[in-house]
């Protein structure tokens, strides 16, 4: 699969590359700079609409639960305990590959080629598993951080931005196959954090402990 990968990535770069000669070296740094400004505009667009979405301590909120018509109580918590395990452990861990997938593309683009895929892996973990930890607290600082973080890298990105390469670009991208053990071991830790904040929430929610932060915060 990785082999293929880099089979494709060479044949883009290579097509890309002649394309580009072909062209005056003026347009050629047209489009060049014209798709950093449009990977600048999608990633803060992309940042912009969905920070508040991963900065909520439930992301989904299908409330399952409201298909549960048994009137028998045990069948009624065991259905119950079934909608729950399809919301929070099956569909929910799908959304965070979503956005860590995306996330880490875009860091690939806005790296330049600068920085290598398995330091971009581990900025992305990172980022997001803050996101979460701090949605179990305060979805308003989550939101800041799932803001802030992004927007700041950004910043850096293009300050830090001293040549930049698409050959790199489309090279680290035919890398990610390479990275997948890293990338499930990321992905496997991102969603054990968030059973255990799950859990431990619940158990807080037993005895209170939730309202009474809430109270605190406002």
């Amino acid at each position: 699969m990785a082999e293929v990968g880099g089979s494709v990535a060479g044949e883009i770069i290579e097509a890309y590359t002649f394309f580009i000669s072909s062209l005056p070296l003026f347009v050629g740094q047209f489009i060049n700079l014209f798709l950093l400004v449009l990977t600048v505009v999608l990633f803060s667009l992309f940042i912009w609409k969905v920070h508040k979405f991963i900065a909520r301590k439930n992301i989904i909120e299908l409330n399952l639960n409201q298909y549960n018509k048994s009137e028998h109580p045990l069948f009624e918590k065991f259905l119950a305990g079934i909608f729950y395990f399809v919301e929070y452990i099956i569909i929910l861990p799908f959304v965070v590959f979503i956005w860590f997938s995306i996330f880490a593309s875009f860091l690939i683009l806005l790296s330049g080629g600068t920085i290598n895929v398995a330091n971009i892996l581990v900025i992305s973990a990172i980022i997001i598993s803050s996101i979460r930890v701090t949605a179990y607290y305060n979805e308003d600082l989550s939101g800041e951080v799932a803001k802030l973080l992004p927007l700041n890298l950004l910043a850096f990105s293009i300050l830090s931005f001293t040549s930049i390469s698409f050959d790199k670009i489309i090279e680290n991208i035919s890398q990610i196959p390479f990275f997948s053990q890293n990338i499930l071991i990321y992905f496997g830790f991102i969603i054990t954090l968030e059973l255990i904040l799950r859990f431990f929430d619940f158990i807080f929610s037993l005895f209170g402990v939730e309202e009474d932060s809430d109270q605190d915060n406002n």
